[in-house]
């Protein structure tokens, strides 16, 4: 799949903090730095996102996209 966004990285997920409806997803990047997304528990589940995993991340303006390849 392609992608408009040339901002990619690749991150690691340390911590998965689960609400009702949303979550918040905290990775490790390159050279030491932290970012989180927020997404849905449906996009969560549909992506079958979990600690450990490594994924990547497409920043385009405010937004932060996790993709599992």
């Amino acid at each position: 799949m392609k992608y408009g966004a040339r901002n990619q990285l690749v991150g690691k997920v340390v911590e998965v903090k689960r609400g009702a409806m949303m979550c918040q997803v905290r990775l490790d990047i390159p050279a030491g730095s932290k970012m989180s997304s927020v997404m849905t528990i449906d996009s969560l589940n549909d992506l079958g996102i979990k600690e450990g995993d490594t994924v990547k991340v497409i920043v385009k303006a405010v937004n932060v996209l996790l993709i599992r390849e």
